[in-house]
């Protein structure tokens, strides 16, 4: 019964799913044609007279047809040592049609079956939905060869460094960066945003994602499985074979439930001598309705987070989301926007500003960093060519060095050049005359401080929006950690109105705060950009990546990815976690107390076998609505075609 939507998950392929969708299609067919048998039967005793043998025959090959499904079923569980509950319905089908009762067997085998089949067919259209995302990706390519000809090959072929053409309208085969051309791309199958992004040469684009305007020349960098849109597909999946604690604590017990049912129906049987109780409360008892109760409505939730590129990978992180009560943000590239901009250029006596910058931008040139690309922005937009560098050594949280014109540069906080005996007393302090708020980066030339350069970084225009529904939701504490000077961080805590802020955070001490915040009785979740924030997403009860599209680091770093950066995804995905837990209970109390009644009604002779198969079968159509609710959750935030 409910079991086959409990191991669906077990049909992890695409291919598979299809033919298990044809499979449910015939399945379907049989149901039919069995009912039919029985209408036939059910006619026919009108016309032949009830002990017929045309009445008789039609009833038994309705129940032979609708009941053998069932029986297999269950004899293949117990050979298996598995308990699947459809021992009861066919306990059921059995004891009815021994004792003669083909047309009530028949009935309560269909009404099984096509519960069971509706049961089956809303799990696969949950699964197709989601499986949606790898059709996106087309199967074929056009791959431009050294002479600039075309050529039609499998997408499947394709490998890191092959060059593709994409026109406007099609779908982007692969992962890669943009060779050539400008065009608008539609990123929200991936992150959710509905609103397009322009694209031009140097910048990422991802598979499966839209192009819209212009032809783009396309260099690979990861295809198949290895793109983004891959790792979410797989994730998902994975994700779905994931179990909250209640759905543990129920395959604990389940063994535990078919031979009390049995106890109860023999109880039953013995002192009433009425084989038709037991019957029904074989019947009524085959808790589909309960065992649906929480897997339905976890995969409606993952259904409506994937919608809007939020790709949880345990569903159990999505019940920690609905308990916590406290959030940790890292600052740059999480509540702002994590581009900084050069405000300031302040050389030391002597030196030139734009050798200042060069010196600063040359060294950054491997760095990741925001303020790496904020330097190498100004550096050419300034027309200045910057050498190549040697021996470059960054240091989380403090700065680089690196080796450029056989000149050691260090470039980063006042304290990182002071910790390498660097004298930064020949310039003028920045803080007096920098406006509150500036980030600053000290630049140094073998053993001497050159100038200082100020940068600027901006809240992103959600964020207080985010995290004053964060508070209205009930979140009591939101802490934001920066590795930036104290001015810049009470700057941004103030303009997002969060509790506590600390500034000057190096990845340990990120660490220590998320660690202390646990032990004040918090449930901490934290939310970085995943890189340098890996040992505080870690640490926190549960660590959410901010901006994940093409990172892997923070796809596979984090608990739960945001593909996009809109911090309004964090209220919602605290919604969503509260209103699945309210739809589990929900369905679980509607399931428990549709058992009890059913049982009580069966014992007294208030059910008929028939009826209670109607029942059964109306019993798990109210938790498949109830659950599917979910999959629409959060259709405000979703303006964009949906997964």
């Amino acid at each position: 019964m409910a079991h086959e939507h409990l191991h669906f998950k077990d049909d992890i392929a695409v291919e598979h799913t299809h033919g298990k969708q044809i499979r449910v299609s015939m399945a379907l067919l049989g149901t039919m044609a069995g009912g039919v048998l029985l209408i036939n039967s059910g006619i026919a005793k009108y016309i032949y007279g009830s002990g017929s043998f045309n009445t008789v025959f039609l009833a038994m090959a309705g129940a032979i047809l609708l009941g053998t499904p069932i029986v297999l079923n269950a004899i293949k569980s117990l050979i298996q040592r598995e308990a699947h509950m459809d021992e009861l319905v066919a306990l059921a089908i059995i004891a009815a049609f021994s004792t003669g009762k083909y047309l009530e067997a028949g009935v309560v085998a269909g009404f099984m079956l096509l519960s069971e089949l509706i049961e089956t067919r809303t799990a696969l259209g949950a699964r197709a939905s989601i499986e949606s995302l790898i059709k996106l990706t087309p199967t074929k390519a056009n791959l431009i060869d050294s002479n600039g000809n075309e050529t039609e090959v499998k997408v499947k072929g394709l490998k890191p460094g092959d060059c593709v053409r994409v026109r406007p309208g099609d779908n982007i085969p692969a992962d890669g960066e943009v060779a050539k051309g400008i065009s608008s791309i539609n990123e929200a199958t991936i992150t959710g945003e509905s609103l397009p992004v322009d694209k031009v040469p140097g910048m990422q684009v991802f598979a499966g994602t839209n192009n819209l305007t212009g032809m783009l020349d396309i260099t690979v960098t990861k295809a198949g499985k290895d793109t983004t849109l891959g790792k979410v597909q797989s994730l998902i999946m994975q994700a779905e074979q994931t179990k909250i604690p209640i759905m543990r604590i129920i395959d604990r017990y389940v063994k535990w439930y078919t031979p009390t049912i049995l106890m109860i129906a023999g109880i039953v049987l013995f002192f009433t001598r009425d084989m038709d109780r037991a019957i029904t409360i074989l019947v009524i008892s085959c808790p589909c309705a309960l065992i649906l109760a929480t897997p339905t409505a976890m995969v409606a939730a993952i259904s409506a987070s994937a919608r809007l590129g939020i790709l949880i990978k345990n569903v159990a992180d999505l019940e920690i989301a609905g308990k916590m009560t406290s959030m940790v943000f890292d600052k740059t590239g999480t509540v702002t926007t994590g581009r900084l901009y050069v405000t300031k250029l302040t050389p030391a006596e002597g030196v030139e500003p734009a050798e200042l910058l060069a010196k600063a931008a040359s060294a950054e040139q491997m760095s990741k960093h925001p303020a790496a690309r904020a330097l190498h922005e100004v550096a050419k937009e300034a027309n200045l060519s910057l050498p190549a560098t040697h021996n470059f050594e960054e240091t989380p949280g403090k700065g680089v060095t690196a080796t450029v014109n056989s000149a050691r540069i260090m470039v980063g906080r006042d304290t990182f050049l002071k910790e390498n005996k660097i004298d930064i007393s020949n310039i003028s302090d920045p803080a007096l005359h920098e406006e509150q708020g500036f980030s600053t980066l000290y630049v140094a030339k073998d053993s001497k401080c050159i100038g200082w350069i100020g940068l600027q970084d901006k809240t992103r225009p959600e964020a207080q929006r985010a995290v004053k529904e964060l508070f209205d939701i009930g979140i009591k504490r939101v802490t934001m950690l920066t590795g930036d000077r104290s001015e810049v961080a009470s700057r941004v805590a103030a303009e997002l109105a969060c509790t506590d802020f600390k500034a000057h955070c190096l990845p340990q001490d990120k660490l220590a705060i998320v660690e202390q915040i646990k032990k004040d009785g918090h449930t901490v979740v934290v939310v970085g950009d995943g890189i340098n924030d890996a040992p505080a997403l870690a640490a926190g009860d549960l660590g959410i990546a901010m901006g994940a599209a093409g990172s892997d680091v923070a796809i596979n770093s984090a608990s739960i990815a945001l593909m996009s950066d809109d911090l309004t995804r964090l209220p919602f995905l605290v919604r969503l976690s509260k209103k699945t837990s309210r739809v589990i209970y929900q369905n679980l109390g509607f399931g428990i107390i549709f058992i009890v009644l059913g049982i009580a009604a069966g014992a007294a002779k208030l059910l008929p076998a028939a009826y209670a198969a109607v029942l059964h079968f109306v019993g798990s159509l109210v938790v498949i609505f109830n659950s599917a609710r979910l999959v629409r959750y959060g259709e405000e935030l979703d303006h964009g075609p949906q997964v």
